[in-house]
């Protein structure tokens, strides 16, 4: 049975409780990212949340700064992993992105490379440690919108 994906940007004060909750579940409780880094930068910043059938499954955020728009926070729930939620929080930030955006560019844990480089993002420079994860610099090199 195919599960329905969907994704949509936010500012309701409820759902962004549900972005804040994915992002505490994956982050601050599966990969011991400490708090005060993962809380920074949200009103500046445009929240995505995803769904599966329904359910709260899936977050991400971008945000303008001095070099660029920054691509961020993307979670997925560990019951909705390898269900294409990943793909769909992707397609749905770089499409949001102003058509002015000519510097995109993301801090791509390692494990999550693959997924970018599909959506033409190329890694850049070395790999850096992150809040005790492994994490490689990558920028947008095509602007592949309408991906899927």
């Amino acid at each position: 049975m195919q599960n329905n994906i969907e994704v949509k940007k936010t500012t309701d004060p409820g759902d962004l409780e549900k972005v804040f909750a994915i992002r505490k579940k994956v982050f601050v409780d599966e990969q011991n990212c400490p708090p005060e880094l993962e809380w920074e930068f949200e009103d500046e910043s445009t929240h995505f949340i995803g769904t599966v059938d329904n359910i709260p499954a899936g977050a991400a955020r971008w945000r303008k700064t001095d070099r660029g728009y920054k691509l961020e926070r993307f979670s997925v729930l560990k019951e909705f992993r390898g269900s294409g939620m990943g793909t769909a929080l992707v397609q749905a930030v770089l499409n949001d992105l102003p058509e002015n955006a000519n510097y995109v560019y993301l801090n791509a844990q390692l494990t999550a490379v693959g997924l970018y480089e599909k959506f033409g993002f190329v890694k850049e420079g070395s790999q850096f440690e992150e809040a005790g994860i492994q994490h490689i610099k990558m920028v947008l090199k095509s602007a592949p919108r309408g991906f899927i």
